[in-house]
């Protein structure tokens, strides 16, 4: 399988915050940015592997400033690494300032995603090649993650999470 570029999967999805998806300080509910974060993955993923895509996991998401009622918000999200059947999606979410136009960073989130055949059992995906500085370090650092979760989950002994041992020793 020939491995492709994390910006092969790259997913950008742009809409504005309407009345209906706010909440009583008039900003955005998280779990609606959590479920435009999950659309978005999920057409990174499928870009990636040409497959069905399940979620996995919600692996991190960080709130880091509100988004108010009228905000044009733009997701983007793209797959960070591959692995057997998984991929990991990092996903930085913008809003746009309505009279300058400039772009903040406001929220992120990695989301995991399983490629499945019609019948819901894993397939393989291909890999992933970095091509930018921020790619590389997002492709390193998901093995790490990844690790901790199975570590965490019981499904890995700490002493074979060689990726995290190398971070402590």
């Amino acid at each position: 399988m020939t491995p492709k570029h994390p910006s092969e999967s790259l997913t950008v999805l742009t809409d504005l915050v309407l009345p209906s998806e706010t909440n009583p300080l008039n900003n955005l509910f998280g779990g609606e940015l959590l479920a435009r974060m999950d659309r978005a993955a999920s057409i990174a993923a499928r870009r990636h592997s040409r497959r069905i895509v399940v979620t996995a996991s919600v692996n991190h998401v960080a709130f880091n400033r509100a988004i108010p009622l009228g905000s044009v918000v733009t997701v983007e999200a793209k797959v960070s690494r591959a692995f057997t059947s998984s991929m990991e999606i990092f996903i930085d979410v913008w809003i746009e300032d309505r009279e300058s136009g400039n772009r903040t960073k406001a929220n992120e989130a990695i989301y995991t995603f399983v490629a499945v055949d019609e019948m819901g059992h894993p397939v393989p995906v291909p890999q992933i090649e970095p091509e930018t500085e921020l790619e590389q370090q997002r492709f390193d650092a998901a093995l790490r993650r990844k690790q901790l979760s199975l570590v965490l989950a019981g499904k890995m002994k700490p002493n074979d999470a060689s990726e995290l041992k190398a971070l402590f020793v």
